[in-house]
């Protein structure tokens, strides 16, 4: 007779979203993520430190607003202390015009500015968590939205690559 231990990584999809457009993306990394993991999805307006504990991924995800990520986003990551993600996988995402379909005004400004995945993933390195994967931009047709044809399963690839 053998016996077997069964190991449950736990992994956390943590977000925000003004349109709805990051929110889909968020709840499809959820979806693929739940399928090998004991997943978890949070809004960033009540995402606490006690949402990391136990917890083997992180995914965090913003709009990109003015090449930064939402203030809830970026007023969770100033609460994580230094050194509180080691040990721990992280990745960022964003949702984003294409620079390359949007007027040179635009252009500009993303050249300038960046986007906001970066500077998540760059805020989580800092606090010791490990990069599962490069910070993922999935683009939106406009301001508002919607997504832009096959972003959700561009999403899913991508998600499958956190594991």
């Amino acid at each position: 007779m053998s016996s077997y231990i069964i190991w449950t990584m736990k992994s956390v999809i943590i977000y925000d979203s003004q349109f709805g457009n990051t929110k889909i993306i968020a709840q499809t990394i959820f979806e693929s993520l739940k399928t090998k993991t004991t997943a978890r999805l949070v809004q960033a307006s009540t995402a606490t430190l006690n949402d990391l504990q136990g917890v083997k991924i992180i995914v965090i995800g913003s709009p990109t607003q003015g090449g930064r990520p939402t203030t809830g986003i970026h007023s969770f990551l100033d609460k994580i202390p230094p050194g509180f993600l080691k040990g721990k996988k992280v990745a960022a995402f964003d949702t984003r015009f294409d620079k390359n379909k949007v007027n040179f005004l635009i252009q500009l400004l993303i050249q300038k500015f960046d986007y906001a995945a970066p500077k998540i993933s760059d805020a989580m390195v800092a606090k010791g968590g490990q990069l599962a994967t490069p910070p993922q931009g999935f683009f939106v047709q406009g301001k508002s939205g919607p997504l832009v044809l096959g972003e959700e399963a561009r999403t899913q690839i991508w998600a499958n690559q956190l594991i």
